[in-house]
């Protein structure tokens, strides 16, 4: 089972939303020209490609200020089975 790094998941989300340039480690409601429309695209996309690793729009339902992309990798990852 292949496991995304975070860049990956970065690339990921800016082929998806068309976001030039993502940096991770800012809060995802602050990123200009991100929207829920492109998180749920990218997580279908995600799903579609890496369909071992549990992931679903719970990911999104307490997003706030503080949300980054790498606190998402970090949940994310941390459903990886062993």
């Amino acid at each position: 089972m292949g496991v995304p790094t975070l860049q990956d998941v970065t690339n990921q989300l800016q082929a998806v939303s068309g976001v030039e340039q993502i940096d991770p480690d800012v809060p995802i409601l602050t990123i200009d020209d991100l929207d829920s429309l492109d998180l749920m695209e990218w997580l279908y996309s995600f799903q579609e490609e890496y369909p071992e690793i549990p992931a679903d729009e719970s990911l999104f339902e307490e997003i706030d200020e503080t949300v980054t992309l790498r606190s998402i990798y970090e949940r994310v990852i941390a459903t990886v089975p062993s």
